[in-house]
This record gives C-alpha cells, sequence and structure tokens, in this order.
C-alpha cells in the first residue's frame, strides 16, 4: 500500500519506498530515499541534491553533517556517551552554565532533557506543582508537543478522537495581524481587545485554579503567526496578575534563528520558565527546561520528579557546547539577520509577481508565507500548497507546507543559519519557478 493511499494523511503521494512495516504518523513521507546529508542540502539514493529549506525538522541550524559537530560526537561517543540518570559530567555542567549566562539572570537554573515536547512536560509539570494549580492556557493555534500536557495544550492539530485531555486546559485566541478577528475601525487587529476578551473566557471558565501560560513567540506549525509588539507585555501582566506562570516555547526560535538569541527578547519580558529544543542539538535530541532559582528551590521543596533515561546525557550536552560555540564565534545571530532581510525582500519580490502569494511573515531566518484565493476557499490553498510543495521537490527544494486542515496554503521557511546567499537565491528561484507551475494564468 502507498503512504499516499490514506485520505487522512496529507496529499497522496506515491514514494516508490517499502513502507510496509512503519506507522504512519502524519503527513505524506518525502517522495525519496534519504542517503546522506551536508551543510544546506540532502542527498537521495538515486544521486539527487535537493537544498533543504527547513532544517531537517526546523533542527540542524548548523545545517547537516557540519564539522564541528561531527568532530564533538566522534569524541564523545568514544569516550562519554550515556550514564544513570543520577550522574553527572563536565558537559553537562558546562552547558547549563553556558545557558544560564547567556540568558537574563532570573533564568539561571537548567535541566537538560531530549526533545521539545519533554522540555514542556517538565514546565508544565513544575508550574501545577509551584503554584499547587492545574490550569494552563495556551494560543488557539498552538503546539507543544505531543506528549500527555503537551498534547493537551497543543490545540492546532491531534485532539480528536484520543479521549479525554488533562483538566483545565483553556484556549487563548491567536492574535493574527494576516486574518484579525477583533479589528480597529481601520481593519487591523486590536490585539488588546482580543487579549481582554480572552481571559474574559478563560476567568469565566477557571475554576480559580491558573497556573501557568505556555506560548511560543512565533507559533511555527501554527501557521507562522508572531504576536505584535507589546502583545507578549501585556500577556504577562495578565499572568502577573492571576499568579500565573508564564512558560515561553522556543524550540525553533531559539537561538539566533530570529537574529536575536532568544525571540522573547524583542518584546521587553521574561518568562519565568523557558523551554528550547531543537536548534540547541542542531540535529541530535537535545531539550532543555531553564527557570529562576527560587522557582527550582521550591520545586524541589516540594519534591519535583522528572527522572528520565536520557536526563542530563554528556554526548547531547557536549554537541549542545559545540553549537554554543558555533554560535558565538561565526556571529550566527547577526548572519541571521543579513540572511533575514535577504530572505524576506525575495519573498516579497515573490508576492508582488504572483497575486496567489498573499502575506509573507516571520523574523530572520524563520518566516512563512500564505497562500489566497480570492473565494477564500481554503481546501483549494491546502491544494495548492500541495501541489507547490510537490513541485518544488521535483526541483530540487524542500519546502514544509503547514500539514494542518486549512492551513495547508502556508508555508514554514526554516533554512540553516550556515546558508550562502547563493543558496538563498537559489531556494527563492524555484519557489516562484514552482507557484508559476502550479498556478499558470492565475499568477
Amino acid at each position: 500500500m502507498s503512504i499516499g493511499s490514506t485520505d487522512d494523511l496529507g496529499p497522496s503521494i506515491d514514494t516508490g519506498i517499502d513502507t510496509r512495516h512503519l506507522v504512519r504518523y502524519g503527513g505524506s513521507f518525502t517522495p525519496a530515499l534519504i542517503a546522506g546529508a551536508e551543510g544546506s542540502y540532502v542527498h537521495t539514493v538515486d544521486g539527487r541534491r535537493i537544498l533543504d529549506f527547513t532544517s531537517g525538522q526546523m533542527s540542524a541550524i548548523l545545517g547537516h553533517s557540519h564539522p564541528d559537530i561531527v568532530a564533538t560526537v566522534t569524541r564523545q561517543v568514544a569516550t562519554l556517551d550515556h550514564l544513570f540518570s543520577g550522574m553527572l559530567s563536565q558537559p553537562v555542567l558546562d552547558l547549563a552554565e553556558r545557558l544560564s549566562d547567556s540568558l537574563p539572570p532570573s533564568l539561571s537554573k537548567v535541566l537538560l532533557l531530549t526533545t521539545g515536547a519533554e522540555s514542556n512536560e517538565a514546565a508544565i509539570r513544575m508550574a501545577k506543582l509551584v503554584t499547587g494549580k492545574h490550569e494552563v492556557v495556551s494560543f488557539s493555534r498552538s503546539w507543544h508537543g505531543m506528549t500527555h500536557a503537551a498534547a493537551a495544550a497543543t490545540y492546532s492539530s491531534g485532539r480528536i478522537g484520543y479521549g479525554p485531555v488533562a483538566a483545565g486546559n483553556l484556549v487563548l485566541p491567536t492574535p493574527d495581524l494576516f486574518r484579525p478577528d477583533f479589528t480597529h475601525p481601520d481593519g487591523t487587529l486590536d490585539w488588546q481587545r482580543q487579549l481582554d476578551f480572552g481571559f474574559d473566557l478563560i476567568d469565566a471558565q477557571s475554576v480559580g485554579s491558573l497556573a501557568a501560560c505556555i506560548v511560543e513567540p512565533i507559533l511555527s506549525s501554527g501557521g507562522v503567526i508572531e504576536p505584535p509588539l507589546g502583545y507578549f507585555a501585556a500577556l504577562r501582566r495578565k499572568c502577573d496578575e492571576r499568579g500565573m506562570l508564564l512558560i515561553v516555547d522556543e524550540a525553533q526560535t531559539g537561538l539566533c534563528r530570529t537574529g536575536s538569541w532568544y525571540a522573547f527578547e524583542r518584546d521587553g519580558i521574561v518568562p519565568d520558565i523557558l523551554t528550547v529544543s531543537k536548534t540547541l542539538g542542531a540535529g541530535l535530541p537535545l531539550a532543555a527546561t531553564i527557570t529562576s532559582a527560587e522557582i527550582e528551590a521550591l520545586a524541589h521543596e516540594r519534591g519535583f520528579l522528572f527522572f528520565t533515561t536520557h536526563v542530563s546525557d554528556p554526548l547531547v550536552a557536549a554537541v549542545g557546547n559545540t553549537v554554543l560555540d558555533v554560535l558565538i564565534r561565526d556571529r550566527l545571530d547577526v548572519r541571521a539577520v543579513e540572511a533575514g532581510t535577504m530572505l524576506r525582500d525575495g519573498l516579497e519580490a515573490i508576492r508582488r509577481r504572483h497575486r496567489v502569494v498573499a502575506d509573507v511573515r516571520g523574523r530572520g531566518l524563520l518566516q512563512g508565507i500564505e497562500l489566497a484565493d480570492a473565494s477564500g476557499s481554503d481546501s483549494r490553498t491546502d491544494a495548492l500548497g500541495a501541489a507547490i510543495t510537490a513541485r518544488c521537490f521535483d526541483l530540487g527544494l524542500h519546502m514544509n507546507v503547514v500539514q494542518l486542515p486549512g492551513m495547508g496554503g502556508i508555508f514554514r521557511i526554516a533554512p540553516p543559519l550556515t546558508i550562502t546567499d547563493a543558496e538563498l537565491g537559489e531556494g527563492m528561484a524555484i519557489l516562484e519557478q514552482a507557484i508559476a507551475d502550479c498556478t499558470d494564468h492565475d499568477s
């Protein structure tokens, strides 16, 4: 059976790959078997070179097989790779200290884990324990992971058919500048009124046990939605008024991708708990939950338990230290600004030439485009997004369309921070060619 033969898996694609023994876990498999990867490209078994505009799963921030990462893994796996979870190693101590030093002074306690979902599980578990409350607020288009508490705080997809989630999960409207719901007279988003309304509903539903609000600075899987400047400062006040902790999930935005070390810096806020993952391991499974000394002390006093098989593993901690080394040495925060400007300019030029491209948004090297149809038909843009994705791949570019119902016309573009100007230009040229090929006279 072809992987594309089940309707709810997205576009029907016959990969030609024997997938009989694989569980299908969402979306559709890419129609080529990958044999290797280097820098900004992946290589198929039949010798094709595909430009990777998604950094793997938005994780390979230094590109594929970066020589410094290869050297660290080679050295570390031969000396100290994995330990009993209660044992510590120098790479773990070093990474915890360096992450703390990269953040505001209050964020000084670090728990090293594996995935973004796991780091969010730890953050939510800690918030519930230290507040003595259980209710968690998150955006209506959020994605925080597929494990228990993270999935309960995820609203963009994956909620139907799995039975009850943890009690006390409440939704906050997503502040979408492109598709505003609460508007000023000129039609622009009135985010303050929307936020007030959202918390009016939350307060009405709450049983008086609001523990935390977990948010992404840019909602990536939710459609590359960036709340406007001022929103998060106002959200911070809403949390403080209710005794809630603010958790910021920087799985995709952390560590220079948006042009600053952490995306929350733009808004002048400091979260109570910060989670980072994807970019920290540069493609390897590494994540961190970071909080204040006061919260950590109270959690410890109350018996905080998050003992996992791979907590504080030395191999990936050593990789995390190398990631920080390369980011600093190569000034990749500056590079993300420069490359992000080039990317934005190129995408805006495509938008001007192709009316089907309705919006360009994002920051640094995490940007998106949204397709639109004059009829407002989501099904048409879903189909068009799938067609453009497939055509891009045919032409040598891997693009990531948001594979959620009604959002298939939104592309996430997150190339590695090491991408060259020539590679960015190549990718945008392929994207524009694919748009033209799939729209014909409609462009």
